[in-house]
C-alpha cells in the first residue's frame, strides 16, 4: 500500500521544487533569461508569455531554458531547440517564411472576411425603397 502513495508523493516534491525561485549567477545572466523567456510563449497557455505563466510546463520549460543558456547555447539555438520540440507557435515572432504565413497574414484575414461579413449584412438589411440621396421627408411615411 505504501507503494502506491509513492508517486504522487514524488510529483508533489517535483512541483514544489519547479515552483521554488530560480537562482542566477549574474544580473547579465537575469536580464538574458528575461528578455528571452518575453519573446517565448507559454506552450499551454493561448497568449502568455514563458515569462508571464504560472502553468506547470511553463516553470519546467523556464528551467530549461536557464539550464541551455548556462551549457552555452546563444538565444537562436536556444529558440531552435525549442521550435523543434513544440513547433513554430512556441515563437512569439516567427519568422515570415513560406510555413508561418498563415500565422502573419491569419489575423488581417479574419478581420477583412468579417469587414465583408458586416457590409453584406448591412446591404442586405437596407430598405429597397429608400432614396439614397433623396430627400429625408422622402422617407416619412404619412
Amino acid at each position: 500500500m505504501g507503494v502506491a502513495a509513492a508517486p504522487p508523493a514524488f510529483a508533489q516534491a517535483n512541483q514544489a521544487a519547479d515552483a521554488a525561485p530560480l537562482q542566477f549567477n549574474s544580473p547579465a545572466e537575469e536580464a538574458r533569461f528575461h528578455a528571452l523567456t518575453l519573446q517565448l510563449r507559454c506552450v499551454m497557455c493561448q497568449n502568455q508569455s514563458l515569462a508571464d505563466s504560472n502553468a506547470m510546463i511553463a516553470l519546467q520549460l523556464r528551467r530549461e531554458v536557464l539550464d541551455l543558456m548556462r551549457r552555452g547555447l546563444n538565444d537562436d539555438q536556444i529558440k531552435a531547440f525549442l521550435v523543434q520540440r513544440y513547433g513554430e507557435f512556441v515563437l512569439y515572432n516567427p519568422p515570415l517564411e513560406a510555413r508561418t504565413w498563415l500565422l502573419w497574414a491569419g489575423p488581417a484575414l479574419v478581420l477583412l472576411l468579417g469587414a465583408g461579413a458586416l457590409v453584406m449584412i448591412v446591404r442586405r438589411h437596407r430598405p429597397a425603397d429608400a432614396a439614397p440621396n433623396g430627400d429625408p421627408d422622402d422617407l416619412q411615411e404619412w
